[in-house]
């Protein structure tokens, strides 16, 4: 008995992301169904569906939910919708149904609720202006989960914010802990020294991770959101985020990380570290700049502490020696393929390669490194550190491109991340041919397991690296090893 498919449109019922992942998940796991995508019908939705063999209707708009199925019969369609029907009202089910005060409506109206408290907004891009703008109307600090937000409306907020002395951190700024609380995707580190200002999510989270292995602690990491230090923004966050940890009698050091920023901007705000008290560490990206590992390591001797060794973890068996390479012996692919959760962590790989392999050698036809975190790829589905389901698609077609040689990713740990991000990533790497070299960023405290996770990732078959950039560095070897380039 064949396959079936049922695709069906609902017109403006919309639900968040997030939302949608778990009933697609909890979809799937019913008696019948072999594949459940419901999704709203984005323009990068729609294509993923379309490659899965679902037929959406021409007319499907990003204001539509669709319902994605493929069934083992016909016979399973009704139980199926009803499981969806379900599954989306359990999602918005509160558990408490006897409150008593009405919740409120505005960002405005709960930050009366709260007088000690921020905004945290997680909105739709096209909607976080005016929910942001309501905190800073009310006086408040602001972070800004949301991405896909106009650069002119960044503009605006972050102004807004400077003329009365606020903060915005963001927008898509994934990560904070402020007042020891860990915001978005932070992991779980020991209060200390050191105060971050990140114009970069997980960039930041690299930082949090060295750090915490070598046993320094942070205080405060303020998110500015990775367009901060652009040429039209010029560091309007970055500045009140360091005027604020220089005020901080706990903060010994300062530390602004960000990817690449516009090289007049990072003047200016070298420039503005001059005229602080508490001494500044810069750990910017960028082509000739020291990666984040040596900038981590450049703190960790600031503040009189050893430099470790960045733990690396191979697997029980080489893949070499149990598997013979794709396509006979002695041949095998020429290019590195990276794909990455994390924006930062592929700008960074993406540099190491230029340098070593040459600049004309990366992006294109030769080398590259995917961000599925980009704007692009977010739009109407949960961020990648979330849902891993389109870098896994990515993978297999890397995996199956006779061109690949090696593979590199990243595994990102963290408060609000996948809860068990091996559990799906190990069986898809014990599956490749290629050499697979992995960096795991996270810290021992993190929800998800560190140990836990590099293990199950090295026994699949990758070498798992805490570094980042020693991860790049590792995949680059196993490249050039073969002789190619």
């Amino acid at each position: 008995m064949s396959d079936h498919t049922h695709v069906e449109l609902r017109p403006g019922a919309y639900a968040d992301s997030v939302t949608l992942l778990q009933v697609s998940r909890a979809v799937q796991g019913l008696d019948g169904v072999l594949a459940a995508q419901v999704a709203m019908a984005t323009g990068l939705n729609v294509e993923v569906l379309t490659e899965m063999g679902f037929a959406v209707p021409a007319e499907a708009t990003t204001n539509d939910l669709v319902v994605a199925l493929r069934l083992a019969d016909a016979a399973a369609l009704d139980a199926a919708l009803a499981g969806v029907d379900r599954a989306l009202l359990d999602a918005n089910r509160r558990d408490d149904g006897r409150t008593e005060v009405a919740p409120p409506r505005t960002t405005a109206s709960a930050l009366r609720r709260a007088p000690e408290g921020m905004a945290l907004v997680s909105v739709p891009g096209a909607s976080a202006l005016v929910e942001a703008m309501d905190a800073l109307d009310a006086g408040r600090d602001v972070m800004i989960f949301s991405d896909n937000v106009p650069l002119d409306q960044e503009l605006a907020l972050k102004r807004t914010a400077a003329g009365r002395g606020l903060l915005v951190m963001g927008p898509d700024c994934g990560t904070a802990v402020v007042g020891g609380l860990g915001l978005g995707f932070a992991n779980t580190v020991r209060p200390g020294p050191v105060g971050l200002v990140a114009a970069s999510g997980t960039g930041c989270q690299q930082l949090l991770a060295l750090l915490d292995h070598a046993g320094v602690g942070v205080t405060s990491a303020l998110g500015v959101g990775g367009r901060d230090l652009s040429a039209e923004v010029r560091g309007l966050s970055t500045r009140e985020a360091m005027r604020r940890l220089d005020a901080d009698p706990a903060v010994e050091l300062v530390v602004v990380v960000s990817k690449p920023p516009a090289a007049d901007v990072a003047d200016e705000i070298r420039g503005y570290a001059a005229g602080l008290t508490t001494p500044v560490e810069f750990a910017l990206l960028g082509p000739g700049q020291p990666d984040l590992t040596a900038s981590t390591e450049a703190v960790l001797r600031r503040l009189g502490h050893d430099v470790p060794t960045w733990p690396v973890v191979e697997p029980p068996v080489s893949r070499q020696a149990r598997q013979p390479q794709r396509g006979g012996a002695g041949k095998r692919g020429r290019f590195l393929r990276g794909l990455f959760v994390g924006g930062t962590l592929a700008s960074e790989a993406k540099l190491i390669a230029a340098e070593a392999l040459g600049a004309e050698s990366v992006g294109g036809a030769g080398h590259t490194f995917v961000d599925f975190g980009d704007d692009a790829y977010t739009t109407g589905r949960a961020h990648p550190m979330i849902d891993p389901s389109l870098r896994l698609d990515h993978l297999a077609r890397a995996a199956a491109d006779p061109d690949t040689a090696v593979i590199l990713l990243d595994v990102v740990l963290g408060h609000g991340a996948e809860p068990d991000p091996a559990a799906r990533l190990a069986p898809a790497v014990a599956a490749i041919g290629q050499p697979v070299v992995i960096a795991v960023v996270g810290t021992d405290a993190d929800p998800q397991g560190l140990e836990r996770q590099v293990r199950a990732l090295a026994d699949a078959g990758a070498e798992v690296h805490l570094s980042n950039a020693g991860a790049a560095r590792r995949a680059i070897e196993l490249l050039t090893s073969e002789g190619h380039r």
